[in-house]
């Protein structure tokens, strides 16, 4: 298990495979973004996109899966305060296949409690040519191993 002092700032991690469907894109955003050029490949030809693309949630959601498949599942997470700084940078499409690289940007110890410790992480979603798809700043909470320190 890693705990806030084991984080450094400047650590790079680069992890992750997800396979982007069709159906999956569909699914996603007729319960959650139904527009047109997400739900309808049809429709989506008419658009400025010109195909079927995934919702920028979809996009980060995919992303914060391989995320709790990888750096989380190994830290002593205590969840998070939110993202800054979310951009969507280019479409993800069906075929598309993303990965992940995250980078510790900033860390501190919280001052309304010293059993955690505050971790920002940028973090990069790729697609398979190396495209940003997808970056955000994660401000993440993780627990202390000895907050008397």
């Amino acid at each position: 298990m890693q705990y806030y002092e084991d984080i450094e700032i400047g650590d790079v991690r680069e992890f992750g495979e997800y396979n982007v469907t069709a159906e999956e894109i569909v699914e996603f955003a007729e319960q959650y973004d139904p527009q047109p050029f997400h739900t309808d490949a049809d429709a989506a030809e008419d658009s400025a996109f010109g195909e079927l693309v995934a919702s920028g949630w979809h996009t980060a959601s995919m992303c914060m899966r391989m995320l709790v498949d990888g750096p989380i599942d190994e830290r002593a997470s205590m969840g998070a305060r939110g993202v800054d700084e979310l951009r969507w940078k280019r479409p993800v499409k069906p075929g598309d296949t993303l990965s992940v690289r995250t980078e510790i940007v900033d860390k501190r110890i919280s001052e309304s409690d010293p059993r955690r410790g505050y971790v920002d992480s940028r973090v990069e979603g790729y697609n398979q040519d190396g495209d940003i798809v997808v970056s955000f700043v994660a401000l993440a909470m993780i627990e202390r191993r000895d907050p008397d320190q």
